[in-house]
């Protein structure tokens, strides 16, 4: 039998990239050959196995064919007579179909090469329309190397096209869906995996609620640029997933609080986002505003803002807000702006009220419901005396 490094293992390696993650496949060779050499299976629609030291997965080679929806309407076969240019044909883009040999010699018949120099993201055959999650996986692509100067093939947007209006993308799951979004997420340009999902009709189909953004508008930009923006620049501030996804339901309530409530619990319910990533959205979405504004409000207003965010108990949410706001205010100012003084301002606020301890008041006598409204009026004190010195 014969053993390749194939995937994106091969592609990172010829593009520089980090590698954190190897496959294998295996020609010729039975699952009862794997076994006695010691590999555990662990594949039940197709023959995978873990190497006995590395645990690195190892499989066979195999071909598929279309048996129903979805993307799991597939028949695998997998056999010693399968080729390891059969196995690469199934795979979705061609920079994902070379293998490596254990002397480094390449296999690339699909030219996957020469794509990785033209910095081209190309399906390697028509069968590429058979698998809808390929839709999301080469927005997911695009997204990541954006940066290294990818673009897609046209003739691959059009066959993404395809998948879409042939209505195979409502055979994902939920939590496959989740999945490619939330690594879209965390690459380095999220916003662009939105907008290749617009371009081959997919963002209506999967996010319609962000799909509708796009044809409204602020009275300059439309809001789905304007999401696109601020993805951009929340990126730059923080890696955190759960803020990343606040940022990108936050202008869902630009035409009343009520709407953009719906809109993120239907988004978050349908697509099984964490429970953080969705109350995170809601909030931010709802109080983005009041960071802008934290030097006009009300010493009472600032510990109500406090209140709404459960801050006492989730201090954390300060730095989530903050940065939620500053990635709106970045998003519309020029590049190069100086620091974003209301992030400051309000964490600076948050610090003074969380010094008003609530054993003191206990031990002035306060009991019951008096406990909590005299600690809130101790502490509107405080950023009353705060604000006054600030000034």
């Amino acid at each position: 039998m014969d053993i390749y490094l194939v995937g994106g293992a091969v592609r990172d390696t010829l593009l520089g990239q980090p590698v954190t993650d190897k496959d294998w496949v295996v020609v010729g060779a039975t699952p009862e050959t794997m076994l006695a050499q010691g590999y555990q299976q662990v594949g039940r629609d197709f023959p995978v196995f873990l190497h006995p030291v590395t645990r690195e997965e190892y499989a066979l080679a195999r071909t598929e064919r279309k048996t129903g929806a979805g993307y799991t309407g597939f028949a695998c076969y997998s056999a010693p007579d399968v080729t390891l240019e059969d196995d690469l044909q199934r795979r979705d883009l061609t920079i994902n179909a070379i293998a490596q040999a254990a002397d480094g010699t390449l296999y690339d018949p699909y030219r996957g090469t020469d794509d990785l120099r033209n910095r081209i993201l190309r399906h390697v055959s028509d069968a590429f329309t058979e698998d809808p999650l390929r839709v999301l996986r080469v927005a997911r692509f695009a997204a990541r190397f954006t940066a290294l100067g990818f673009t897609i093939a046209p003739e691959t947007l059009t066959l993404m096209t395809t998948i879409t209006e042939q209505g195979e993308l409502t055979h994902l799951t939920a939590e496959r869906v989740w999945k490619e979004t939330e690594k879209a997420l965390n690459s380095t340009h999220p916003e662009v995996y939105f907008s290749v999902l617009r371009r081959c009709k997919a963002l209506a189909v999967l996010f319609p609620e962000l799909d509708a953004l796009c044809r409204e508008t602020d009275g300059q930009t439309d809001y789905g640029t304007r999401t696109e923006q601020a993805l951009q620049q929340i990126t730059a501030l923080t890696d955190s997933t759960e803020i990343r996804f606040a940022v990108l339901c936050l202008y869902l309530s630009h035409q009343g609080m009520t709407e953009g409530v719906t809109a993120i619990k239907a988004l978050s319910t349908r697509l099984r986002v964490p429970n953080p990533a969705r109350d995170l959205a809601l909030l931010s979405s709802r109080f983005y505003h009041c960071v802008h504004r934290i030097s006009h409000l009300s010493a009472d207003d600032i510990i109500a803002l406090f209140d709404n965010l459960d801050a006492w108990r989730k201090p954390e949410r300060i730095k989530q807000l903050a940065l939620a706001g500053e990635a709106d205010y970045r998003s519309r100012m020029s590049p190069g702006t100086d620091d974003y003084l209301p992030g400051q301002l309000l964490s600076d606020a948050f610090a003074v009220a969380q010094q008003v301890a609530v054993k003191p008041v206990i031990d002035a006598g306060f009991k019951g419901a008096e406990i909590k409204t005299e600690l809130t009026r101790r502490r509107i004190d405080a950023i009353n005396q705060w604000q006054q010195k600030s000034r």
